[in-house]
């Protein structure tokens, strides 16, 4: 398993991101919500007193690390695992090796396991026992949501440590750390090291490793001094921004563009949307996403609205990428200012609610098409009123809901834009239907 640090005294021929491990708590960098003088975590490995835990954050920000940092000062033995790598197999001899270590050494272990988040049911339930009775502590670290990648019962008996991703300051720090190993070799100019954090996109490891490129690049080249050229490379090559394509940063982020829409604030829809598309997102999930937005929020209030985003959708199939992004991009610029109403969707929910509760209720009679002479004599259509002869090619007062279902109201209008003229349209026909009445009652 890769540590995002090794041992500081190892070899040189380690990667940049090994050689500057820290080997104190204060040589961290970032996470000061963690451990600030005071917090449970930084108490925890100053004391030596242990307990079970998950590390949630992004990569490289040190979750390897703080599970090292722990284990040290608590003479405790470090084992680690992947998730990735590991079987059932590797978890029993784990387990051996800890039970061993317990009865003979009185030595606690503490058990690191990478990717915890990639163990299914069995495996995760299969630390539970070894958690309650002491042999381990167990030190999970995850890019994903524990919510939803780890079993309630590996959930209840960790406490989660939420670590955050590294800003440019901080990743700068780990950079200049990391150049004063490679100086006098290898020179950076202030922007350039800028130029290498903000490529990292908050991963320290990462922003080791391109220091580390640079370096072996401007080597080979023969560069007495780092050229903005060679650092424009680099970037290009290995600066991607954090998107997983299906986990927390891809429905975090689709979740934010949904609701710059529903906000109405263009610039966040276009931030969100060029986030996801730069991260790798496919674009026909986007419009997928940006199609139920047009139902979902905008709806009849700018029935233009769906169809823009169809058409978008098309546009995008015939040009591809990058051509094709302009037409997204117009699609959420018009769904951010279009009028907003969610009466559809509303709508849509009272019906589904009342298709469950009611049941199959039977189709009134007169609605019924009669095909056959059988239908006709079972008084199939009976009674039905043709709309269009009717005055303003409206049957007032005729019921087209089961017998005995009184009018639900599901579709409310709002005041918003195109709905406003439906609004206005069901007026008048509630008018037609109580002139109706009236005259049948007279």
């Amino acid at each position: 398993m890769t540590d995002l640090f090794a041992d500081a005294n190892s070899p040189g021929s380690q990667p940049l991101a090994a050689r500057l491990r820290p080997r104190h708590v204060d040589e961290v960098v970032g996470q000061e919500h963690l451990l600030g003088q005071g917090r449970p975590l930084r108490l925890a490995i100053e004391t030596g007193k242990l307990f079970s835990m998950i590390l949630w954050g992004p990569p490289g920000v040190g979750k390897t690390t703080l599970a090292r940092l722990l284990a040290d000062r608590a003479d405790a033995r470090f084992m680690g695992l992947s998730a990735l790598t590991s079987g059932v197999k590797d978890i029993r001899a784990v387990v051996e090796q800890a039970q061993l270590e317990r009865s003979q050494c009185g030595r606690q272990t503490l058990l690191f396991v990478d990717e915890v988040h990639r163990f299914n049911k069995s495996q995760q339930d299969g630390f539970l026992p070894f958690i309650e009775d002491g042999t381990l502590i167990f030190v999970g670290a995850t890019t994903e949501n524990p919510s939803f990648a780890l079993n309630n019962a590996l959930l209840s008996r960790c406490k989660v440590q939420v670590l955050q991703a590294l800003d440019v300051s901080r990743i700068k720090a780990v950079l200049q750390r990391g150049l004063s190993l490679l100086e006098p070799t290898m020179v950076c100019t202030e922007v350039q090291l800028d130029w290498l954090a903000r490529a990292a996109d908050g991963d320290a490891r990462r922003a080791l490793n391109l220091l580390e490129l640079t370096h072996e690049m401007s080597l080979a080249e023969q560069l007495t001094e780092v050229s903005d050229s060679l650092i424009e490379r680099v970037v290009e090559g290995g600066g991607v921004r954090r998107f997983d394509r299906g986990g927390d940063e891809f429905y975090d982020q689709i979740s934010a563009l949904h609701k710059s829409v529903r906000g109405s604030d263009v610039d966040a829809s276009l931030y969100w949307l060029c986030r996801m598309l730069d991260g790798g997102c496919d674009p026909d999930y986007i419009l997928r996403r940006m199609v139920r937005m047009a139902s979902e929020d905008i709806g009849n209030a700018d029935p233009r609205a769906l169809g823009l985003v169809l058409e978008a959708w098309q546009a995008y199939e015939r040009l591809g990428s990058p051509e094709g992004e302009l037409a997204l991009a117009q699609a959420s610029i018009y769904l951010a200012i279009a009028a907003k109403s969610n009466a559809t969707y509303t709508a849509w929910n009272r019906v589904q609610s009342s298709v469950r509760e009611l049941g199959s209720l039977p189709v009134p009679l007169h609605l019924r098409n009669a095909a056959t002479r059988l239908m006709r004599e079972l008084d199939y259509g009976k009674g039905y009123r043709y709309a269009h002869d009717e005055n303003e090619h409206y049957a007032a007062g005729e019921r087209y809901l089961p017998e005995g279902m009184a009018p639900q109201g599901f579709y409310q209008p709002s005041d918003q834009g195109q709905e406003q003229r439906i609004a206005e349209r069901l007026a008048r026909l509630a008018q037609l239907d109580q002139k109706h009445r009236e005259n049948m009652t007279s």
